[in-house]
């Protein structure tokens, strides 16, 4: 089909302006992720396109009659931002109110459709431009005057949203009734993954808030060991009066080093909540530094690792509890790999933890 003559002017406008759509597109993508890196907003991906010649010829043979100039065409450059949660695309939203020239009237929200096979469809989408306070360029006006659209939508929602394209939406023949309802029930499902994923997330979250407040708390009985609880105990430094009475013994400098390891230590020894750590150091204390006297006296050791706090805790509560030297070399392995090492300093320890009747 042959386009008529308007159309063939709207034509040779893209093409005029088809490389400051290409510039426009790389800098909404940076200032999108730039913007999203400040705010500490992890999503699956940022992307767009230009409208390709044969794409917009075959807009323009449906619809031509519709726009007066390119102008009115507002999706030439498309730039689409996937969350990895529904609920974060209002999130997303009101970034890109603060960031761009939003024209309401043309923008919609597309998530407020009803019908059930429309899902993969159920984006935000603003059409927008971009204000000379984010980016300007004199010798380039037309970057703050074309308009963009930016779609906003969930990984499923995209998933969804690329299988219907590519099975139905464009293909030149009818897909029967038997598979459009076959579809239909399968975003169905999509819609409800998508919600409960959000839903889980919400809880988790709440979770690990209240973990966060019990931990601070001091109600340690209360509180599970586990990974997340674990962390938020170490952000309490509670090793920090010991590890310096250590690092006293020779004036030596407190080094940061990660406790997570010990997190397996610690549950294989038999902790099931943060109240036994707690009672392991208030109970342990004083023999593991009875423990780094003989370690670290005439050492000049002058550096020290805040872990090593720890470790004694963990070297005493193990010898106390009968453990001996096979469960220092059970204890080591499991910090440093199996090596022949572990042996020797298990059995140098035994014989150190002798001398302070630890044992």
């Amino acid at each position: 089909m042959k386009l008529d003559i308007h159309c063939e002017m709207i034509l040779d406008e893209y093409r005029e302006k088809l490389p400051v759509f290409k510039k426009l597109k790389d800098i909404v993508i940076k200032l999108l992720r730039d913007r999203l890196a400040k705010n500490q907003i992890v999503v699956s991906g940022v992307e767009g396109r230009v409208k390709t010649e044969k794409s917009l010829t075959g807009k323009l043979e449906l619809k031509g009659f519709k726009y007066n100039t390119l102008d009115d065409i507002t999706d030439i450059l498309g730039v689409r931002i996937i969350t990895f949660f529904s609920d974060e695309v209002d999130v997303i939203s009101a970034l890109a109110e603060q960031m761009f020239e939003i024209d309401w009237e043309n923008s919609v929200d597309k998530r407020k459709m009803l019908e059930i096979d429309r899902f993969g469809y159920m984006s935000l989408h603003y059409i927008c431009r971009l204000p000379k306070a984010q980016y300007h360029d004199p010798e380039v006006p037309e970057l703050n005057h074309l308009r963009f659209e930016l779609q906003m939508r969930s990984t499923l929602q995209h998933v969804w949203a690329n299988m219907y394209h590519d099975m139905g939406y464009k293909s030149d023949v009818e897909i029967p009734a038997e598979y459009q309802r076959n579809m239909s029930r399968l975003a169905g499902m999509l819609e409800l993954a998508d919600e409960q994923f959000s839903h889980i997330r919400k809880e988790i979250n709440a979770y690990r808030r209240n973990v966060q407040s019990l931990v601070a708390s001091g109600n340690f009985d209360e509180v599970p060991l586990n990974g997340d609880t674990f962390r938020s105990f170490l952000s309490l430094n509670p090793f920090k009066r010991l590890a310096d009475k250590m690092a006293a013994i020779n004036q030596a400098e407190l080094y940061d080093d990660s406790l997570m390891p010990y997190y397996n230590v610690l549950r294989n020894l038999g902790m099931k909540t943060i109240g036994d750590i707690v009672r392991m150091r208030n109970e342990h204390s004083e023999s593991a530094y009875q423990l780094a006297l003989i370690q670290l006296a005439g050492t000049g050791l002058d550096i020290l690792a805040k872990s090593a706090a720890l470790q004694n805790l963990c070297i005493v509560f193990i010898l106390k509890h009968g453990f001996g030297a096979a469960g220092l070399v059970r204890l080591f392995a499991a910090l440093y790999g199996d090596n022949t090492y572990n042996a020797q300093r298990a059995d140098r320890l035994y014989e150190q933890a002798k001398r302070t009747n630890i044992i």
